[in-house]
């Protein structure tokens, strides 16, 4: 699917004169995740120490509360609601600890989603569909200064140095999505890996930009194959499987790198149960965060710890 870029808009919305590295390498805070506790609940929003301690629902909204991205500081998540009436599917931002709703998406007939924070913290990336047109769109913290950027895709991702952005784009065929990645300016639409390698929505760009981690095969799980994780540098090289589980009864789907770079947080399907885990980008040192049961972690999103926040937590 072509990328269509108002380039110097969009250069001038997302970069600026705050450093893109001001909050990366950062130290590790909490993890956040959606999850449905019960079949009948709703899909809420959960935050967790890296060590699996202080298992916490942040949410409880009578709406599915999905998506979870943290600022770069650490201090506030953007995530969506997911409703049966007006706005179906809109944008909210809230502190790290869940209080201070504030939804950024006017009551209309449309959809807003996949938000995520650009790195400077100023801004929010995010797909709007009204019902005619779906494309990127960026708007500042109080939801105004709207600007449309392009016709495109899913899960939109600025890179660290804000000078290219990353999305996945699925094809009219069956378990078919690739990895794009473009720059500002609309200029070098790079297709990283083909349509067949099934790239699951979720991905995200290593703290030091020389890398993005992504699912292969995560989307739709298709029958007798299982969901790996990869990584890939934004040229487009230096392809690695850093998980090898075969036949479709073990699952690894990405969550996000960690703060420092040091880590992989990721789900675990095991066989119908899943498990929040944590490895190093090279696939070793496999760590167990919340151990394998019917909880079932998506979207993960590893955050920063507030630069404020003295309380010291060890490195496993």
């Amino acid at each position: 699917m072509p990328l269509i870029v108002a380039g110097a808009t969009l250069a001038c919305i997302l970069t600026g004169v705050t450093p893109a590295y001001a909050t990366f390498p950062g130290r590790n805070g909490l993890i956040a995740f959606q999850a449905q506790a019960t079949a009948d609940a709703h899909i809420e929003i959960y935050t967790v120490r890296q060590n699996g301690h202080d298992l916490r629902q942040i949410t409880h909204l009578d709406a599915d509360a999905i998506r979870p991205d943290w600022s770069p500081d650490g201090r506030q998540i953007i995530f969506e609601i997911d409703r049966s009436e007006a706005p179906f599917c809109g944008i909210a931002l809230m502190n790290a600890d869940g209080t201070d709703i504030v939804e950024l998406t006017p009551p209309q007939n449309l959809c807003e989603n996949d938000p995520s924070f650009t790195p400077d913290g100023a801004r929010i990336i995010f797909d709007r569909f009204d019902g005619v047109d779906e494309a990127f769109w960026t708007m500042d913290l109080t939801g105004n200064d709207r600007q449309r950027i392009g016709n495109c895709c899913a899960d939109p991702n600025v890179s660290p140095n804000s000078e290219k952005f990353s999305f996945v784009t699925e094809s009219d065929q069956p378990f078919q999505a690739a990895l794009f990645t473009s720059n500002l300016d609309g200029s070098n639409l790079l297709q990283l890996t083909p349509f067949s390698f099934g790239v699951a929505v979720k991905q995200d760009w290593a703290p030091d930009g020389r890398h993005l981690v992504f699912s292969k095969n995560g989307i739709g799980h298709p029958p007798g194959i299982s969901a790996n994780i990869a990584t890939i540098r934004p040229d487009g090289t230096h392809l690695r499987l850093i998980t090898h589980y075969e036949g479709g009864d073990v699952q690894a789907l990405v969550g996000s790198y960690s703060p420092d770079g040091r880590w992989i947080v990721f789900r675990l399907e095991d066989h119908g149960l899943s498990g929040l885990y944590k490895m190093r980008p090279d696939g070793s040192h496999m760590r167990v965060i919340l151990p394998l049961s019917n909880f079932k972690p998506r979207s993960i999103d590893w955050g920063a710890k507030p630069s404020e926040d003295e309380e010291s937590e060890a490195e496993e």
